[in-house]
């Protein structure tokens, strides 16, 4: 018997790979392995890339683990650096970043540094969260170009901020924005992320950058767009085992706060896994999970390290049998959907206390 597990699929992952090749048959694959590798594994999963062009990480601690593991593809800070003294790091190490704002390009202009650094100017045409404003980008553009600590020629980048809409008009208005700016540049430019590579082909320019996809998992709500209508197959199976099948009779209430109250003679399965390994709290009752082949109901509040699920007055499942919480089967996505989250959130918010297993 084992409690909460995570299973990493290779084969699914090189598999999601090839679809995502197929997607933007011309463009470079920078993989996006950042929280963990999707809380997948982030030297695992990069390792089990090779024919990947690079690998994006949000934070410094993350290229380091890269290169400290051996990777020695390009590393991309997606946030850029921090702070002046990074600089210095990311030139020993070979890791390029992004800029985005006037602090981080003036700690360019003023570093000593032993040789530059590739940089990614990101360009806000229309998130508003990250990147230098169209009516700043001549400017920077100008300043990078003529810092030595810059590696030239630049390259150029965005984020969609509605990508996954696909009625919206934001993106394309995005994509024009982006494309009408960099006309003419010499450096390689990058716009689509994972829902970008899916739906906006417009969008596929020298580089590309998956990262929920690469892992099975739809960027789309709409069950129509889930993972399997674009062939992709889900690289976590997380699993536990049934630890107790209890009898309920009608009436009677399982767990925390009584919010669960059966309403027949039933059997009750517990499972040895809880917010304490990170699964979420807040899933109500009817979040699926699947026993022995079968999808069964959540009964009651999740405990810190067990949950409970309504397996039926005819069952047969006993202590020691598995239990999908997502993954084959049962996608995050549609478990995500019953929480009121993103499957985004529950494959990065696992704890340490799940088992990684790799296969």
């Amino acid at each position: 018997m084992k409690a909460a597990t995570a299973y990493i699929n290779t084969e699914a992952l090189t598999h999601n790979l090839q679809q995502i090749r197929s997607q933007a048959p011309n463009s470079k694959i920078l993989a996006v392995v950042k929280a963990n590798g999707y809380g997948h594994g982030l030297e695992y999963v990069a390792k089990s890339l090779p024919d990947v062009d690079g690998f994006g990480v949000a934070r410094i601690e993350e290229a380091l683990t890269l290169r400290a593991g051996g990777v020695v593809k390009p590393v991309l800070l997606l946030e850029g650096f921090y702070a002046p003294s990074d600089l210095p790091v990311l030139v020993t190490n070979n890791i390029h970043t992004v800029v985005h704002s006037i602090e981080q390009l003036e700690a360019l202009e003023r570093a000593d540094l032993d040789s530059p650094v590739v940089v990614w100017l990101k360009i806000d045409t229309g998130m508003h969260r990250l990147g230098v404003r169209p009516e700043q980008y001549a400017e920077f553009v100008e300043r990078l170009h003529a810092c030595p600590n810059v590696a030239k020629p630049l390259r150029y980048m965005s984020h969609f901020g509605c990508a996954d809409e696909l009625a919206s008009d934001v993106t394309p208005r995005q994509i024009d924005a982006f494309m009408a700016l960099t006309e003419g540049c010499r450096g390689e430019r990058s716009l689509a992320a994972s829902a970008g590579i899916l739906a906006w082909p417009d969008s596929h320019l020298e580089w590309i950058r998956p990262g929920i996809i690469m892992y099975g998992v739809s960027p789309f709500a709409e069950p129509a767009r889930g993972a399997e209508s674009y062939n992709l197959k889900p690289v976590m199976t997380l699993t536990s085992s049934l630890i107790a099948v209890r009898e309920v009779k009608k009436g009677e209430s399982v767990g925390y706060g009584g919010i669960w109250t059966s309403e027949r003679d039933t059997k009750v399965g517990v499972i040895a896994i809880g917010y304490g390994d990170g699964y979420p709290r807040t899933a109500p009752n009817g979040t699926p999970v699947m026993v022995n082949g079968r999808i069964v109901p959540m009964a009651g509040r999740v405990s810190m390290d067990m949950l409970t699920v309504d397996l039926g007055p005819d069952s047969t499942d006993k202590v020691g049998d598995e239990a999908i919480l997502w993954g084959e089967g049962l996608p995050a996505e549609i478990v995500a959907e019953h929480i009121g989250t993103i499957a985004y959130e529950l494959v990065t918010k696992l704890t340490s206390r799940v088992a990684m297993a790799y296969q």
